[in-house]
């Protein structure tokens, strides 16, 4: 095959997406028979297949030659492709240098050229490293107009895309879906190349992710993962990919199939180059282990996490909990919750934020971060929030002994959780529904629902939330009482006064006391007295 050929035959492989024959014909070709263009695809083709040193090579060239032959604002492209791959890699230093090129060589260009919006997209990113979300929002907006002026659709989908994700952070939430949508009409027509394509992709469904949209989701991720199985050979975004599919069989509780897709992830990134995106792939592979009960295994994809750059929490601080350290957990969880984020941020610890403060004894501040969770799911209006809202209020409810109005809560919760086929989540309310029909003294119905929770745990593999209720089921504490209020019946059976229970659980006098008004309400008893003949009376010693 003659030079003309291979390099007709290369270019229209590139056309058709087929990025292994772009990458392998363009690389056998001699470099000196290559234009800046053919650097170019090059370079994209071997990004996509997961040859990032290549890439990197290949852009360099592109750069050189587009730089000889005067095209100035093709250097600056390659320019961007190099600040955009070497950052994606960990090099940020490297790829603060080829900003600063892109800029420079845009001083030399008189014009106002499209090349400037795409200039505007990393200095977005470098506000966002920063932690400057509205010069970051300046920037993003600057970009989707260049994109919109010049009639590019890759500028005009990463601008709007990142306008969206920025206005999500900033608690405008029903303006950032809207702009992630539309930036997404170019994606789906197949008006934006592939690179940026998948970037937008990923940045819609790690949005929904997010805010807890399962629903829009699900839907994203199937699409992404049809368009990543129509082009042959494609490695970058592959990696994402099965941690999104990986994320949505967690939340159905498909946790063999989850970890699968989240092995698959680490490798696929490890084969893209790109090996500290996995920390996140790792993260979620310790909260499926978590709740299987494989806890060794849990702290060991945690600390793989840690060691990727991820921080794995609020996964980790629940996985101290499950082990005992309930004051390691709520240690971890206050110091995060006093932490500045904003409500996105809030929103993915509050669930577990209130969870681990009502195992240990903080009702006042697990009713805090409920109420600020109700806040935060009422203004995002996403299912999934709204579903964790229910349950965290409903628990603080139980906490507080209004059992009437825990129920209904928890019923809400199920549902939804029902409707987003998440039978874990279904079955946790169940059990607290449990505790509230015993604490009423309708231990019938108690029974039933613990049943139903104990048959799904027992299929899905659940082991510790299958044990918990199990001990719930088979050996229910007398009057409905918790296993904390038990306790504390036992030390005023034994003639302790508030301080010196306070002392012996390590609580405060103030949570004594709430105990003490919870176990003479469900009792039906007005003293300290009469309480303690219940103890006695029962056993409860």
């Amino acid at each position: 095959m003659g030079l003309v050929e291979a390099l007709h035959t290369a270019r229209e492989a590139y056309e058709r997406r087929d990025w292994v024959a772009t990458y392998a014909r363009l690389s056998d070709l001699d470099s000196a028979a290559l234009q800046g263009d053919d650097f170019a695809r090059l370079a994209a083709a071997a990004y996509l297949t997961g040859h990032i040193n290549d890439c990197v090579q290949a852009l360099q060239r592109a750069h050189q030659a587009h730089l000889g032959g005067g095209r100035l604002t093709a250097a600056a492209r390659c320019a961007f492709w190099l600040a955009q791959t070497l950052s994606a890699a960990g090099e940020s230093a490297i790829a603060g240098g080829w900003l600063a090129r892109m800029r420079r060589v845009l001083d030399e260009v008189p014009d106002d050229v499209v090349e400037r919006g795409y200039l505007q997209v990393l200095m977005m990113f470098r506000h966002i490293s920063e932690g400057d979300f509205s010069a970051a929002a300046e920037c993003a907006e600057a970009a989707t107009r260049y994109g919109r002026r010049f009639g590019d659709s890759d500028l005009l989908a990463v601008g709007m895309s990142s306008q969206g994700r920025l206005a999500l952070y900033q608690g405008r939430v029903a303006e950032g879906l809207t702009l992630l949508d539309e930036a997404m009409l170019g994606v789906t027509a197949g008006d934006v190349s592939t690179i940026f394509a998948g970037d937008v992709y990923c940045s819609m469904i790690e949005a929904c992710q997010e805010i807890s949209d399962f629903g829009r989701a699900a839907q994203w991720t199937m699409a992404l993962t049809r368009w990543c199985a129509e082009q042959p050979g494609l490695v970058a975004f592959t990696g994402q990919c099965a941690v999104h599919r990986g994320q949505l069989m967690r939340i159905r509780a498909c946790y063999p199939e989850a970890l699968q897709e989240f092995s698959l992830a680490i490798r696929r990134y490890r084969a893209a180059g790109m090996p500290a995106a996995a920390g996140l792939a790792f993260a979620e592979r310790g909260e499926v282990l978590r709740i299987l009960g494989k806890f060794d295994a849990a702290e060991d994809a945690y600390t793989e996490a840690r060691e990727h750059g991820y921080e794995p929490q609020p996964g980790l601080a629940l996985l101290w909990q499950a082990r005992g350290r309930t004051g390691a957990a709520a240690t971890a969880i206050r110091r995060l919750l006093a932490e500045r984020r904003d409500d996105v941020g809030r929103s993915q610890l509050l669930p577990s934020g209130t969870q681990i403060l009502l195992a240990a004894d903080d009702v006042d501040g697990a009713g805090e971060a409920c109420a600020e969770l109700a806040r935060i799911a009422a203004d995002f209006g996403c299912a999934g929030l709204s579903a964790m809202a229910d349950y965290a209020a409903g628990s603080v409810a139980l906490a507080r002994a209004d059992y009437a109005g825990a129920i209904p809560k928890l019923r809400d919760a199920a549902r939804r959780w029902s409707e987003m086929e998440a039978p874990y989540e279904v079955a946790r309310c169940g059990v607290l529904i449990g505790r509230a029909l015993r604490a009423m003294g309708d231990e019938d119905s108690a029974m039933a629902d613990f049943d139903t929770a104990r048959r799904a745990f027992d299929r899905l593999g659940a082991v510790p939330a299958g044990r918990e209720v199990a001990a719930l089921r088979d050996s229910p504490t007398p009057g409905g009482l918790t296993a904390r209020e038990a306790e504390v019946l036992r030390l005023v059976a034994a003639g302790k006064s508030n301080p010196q229970i306070a002392d012996a659980l390590v609580l405060s006098e103030k949570t004594v006391a709430r105990h003490l008004s919870n176990i003479f309400a469900k009792l039906d008893v007005g003293s300290r007295t009469a309480a303690a003949a219940f103890a006695f009376e029962h056993d409860i010693l």
